[in-house]
């Protein structure tokens, strides 16, 4: 499994890349994906939704589960991904391409993230 290297990544297993407009998108990782099996429904926060880091704004529905979705940092909601919406099984089989999940103005910058190399470390451990 491999992580993206210019992406950064939560101890709750998401992703989030910043545009330089401010906008960051988020996913969550392959590692999750995997753990959670098959996705059949997701529950994203919509546009104008103000997410908290640390703080669930929605859900992921699997075969094996259901898991709160975090977002790893504070901001509003300015896209959705309704593929996602449509498709849930986007989220396993493309995690870091069509599978992202939505899109925020990031407000502050974010903390508590780290690399590739320190998430890969985080999930072997």
């Amino acid at each position: 499994m491999s992580n993206p290297q210019q992406l950064r990544y939560s101890k709750e297993h998401e992703w989030l890349s910043v545009a330089e407009d401010g906008v960051a998108t988020v996913g969550i990782t392959e590692f999750a994906a995997n753990a959670l099996g098959d996705v059949v429904y997701a529950q994203l926060p919509e546009v104008g939704d103000t997410v908290t880091a640390g703080e669930s704004c929605g859900e992921l529905e699997s075969t094996k589960s259901v898991s709160d979705l975090y977002s790893p940092v504070g901001g509003e909601v300015v896209e959705a991904n309704q593929d996602v919406v449509d498709d849930p099984s986007l989220v396993n089989s493309a995690p870091f391409e069509g599978g992202w999940l939505f899109k925020v103005r990031v407000a502050g910058e974010p903390e508590d993230l780290m690399s590739a190399d320190e998430y890969t470390a985080f999930t072997a451990g």
